[in-house]
């Protein structure tokens, strides 16, 4: 009989790549995804990976714990993905109370949820790199100090202590991914990432003239969703749950990250970079780079797409993507 694995945000980028790599090892998917009047649009990742037919959707929301309850009831899952939040950054200053219930009291429910029916399950918490804000360390790892930097980050920081919570007082298989800055091309047009090679692709192909950015001085440690989602599954297999962070290793700036993108469309990023106030955040995160020597010698992970390869990739499908809609 299959495992069966239940997936909160499986619609997002980490969750559709995370769908797909547990198909392959032969789990049943089930995904919990909150009502939408947009029916049909909410699964364009799982269709662009193939598997929207493939997985199980059920309707359900993070801020309310009984049809949490209900479908864990259901599901019966051996493995349990807490990826869902509101995961963009900036909307964070403007939605505060919006993130900090769905980002950080809905964790706490779906911890009660599994605590309540399924306590022998294994839960994922997706926590992050912003969780370390103004960095303490230079280099940030399982024991650096956190010291947030956004409500975002805040939220994500309670998340990741009930998980913590929870496993040494109830006894929960329950372990936080720390996962800096992750990539593809199922990454949302608004982060800055997938703005930057959308942006190369529109101006290569003479739809649009400008990017617009803030602060390309920010250092970010990048690596591609399809290798952190297999973290996520490697911290699940393993005896003991703990806390991990996941990353590269290697910092790059988002001026850097922008050449490698307009590089591999023959555009310079002097014709056509504009610097805008309106896109620097009230508190900034300057540097972010990862220590995964935990993940790498308790489970034998390490990132293996580079970020120039990620980036061309990414760059590509969305000049597949901007051309048939331009068509």
């Amino acid at each position: 009989m299959s495992k069966r694995a239940l997936i909160t945000g499986i619609t997002g980028q980490d969750g559709a790549y995370l769908a797909a790599s547990l198909l392959g090892r032969g789990y049943e998917i089930f995904g919990m995804v909150r009502r939408s009047s947009h029916a049909g649009v909410a699964d364009h990742r799982l269709r662009w990976l193939g598997i929207a037919d493939k997985v199980t959707l059920l309707d359900g929301n993070l801020l309310d714990l009984s049809s949490q309850i209900r479908i864990i009831q259901d599901v019966k899952p051996a493995e349990v993905y807490n990826l869902a939040a509101q995961s963009f950054v900036s909307a964070s200053w403007q939605q505060p109370y919006l993130t900090g219930e769905i980002t950080a009291l809905g964790a706490a429910n779906m911890l009660e949820a599994v605590r309540i029916v399924a306590p022998e399950a294994r839960f994922y918490q997706a926590s992050s790199s912003e969780m370390f804000g103004l960095v303490q360390e230079p280099v940030q790892s399982e024991t650096t100090p956190f010291y947030p930097r956004s409500p975002y980050a805040v939220a994500k920081l309670y998340a990741h202590w009930m998980t913590v919570n929870y496993r040494e007082s109830f006894g929960l298989h329950a372990s936080s991914g720390i996962l800096f800055n992750h990539e593809s091309p199922l990454r949302g047009v608004e982060f800055v990432t997938r703005k930057v090679t959308d942006a190369a692709a529109r101006i290569k192909l003479g739809l649009q003239k400008e990017l617009r950015l803030g602060n390309i001085d920010a250092k970010r440690d990048w690596g591609h969703a399809r290798d952190y989602v297999e973290a996520m599954w490697l911290m699940l297999q393993q005896d003991t749950p703990d806390d991990y962070v996941v990353a590269t290793g290697r910092t790059t700036t988002v001026r850097d990250m922008v050449e490698i993108a307009f590089a591999h469309v023959g555009l310079r990023i002097e014709d056509h970079l504009v610097i805008d106030p309106a896109f620097l955040r009230p508190a900034e995160v300057d540097l972010l780079l990862g220590n995964p020597n935990k993940a790498r010698e308790t489970f034998g992970w390490e990132a293996s797409i580079s970020l120039e390869d990620m980036i061309v990739e990414m760059v590509d499908a969305d000049l597949k993507r901007v051309a048939s809609q331009a068509a």
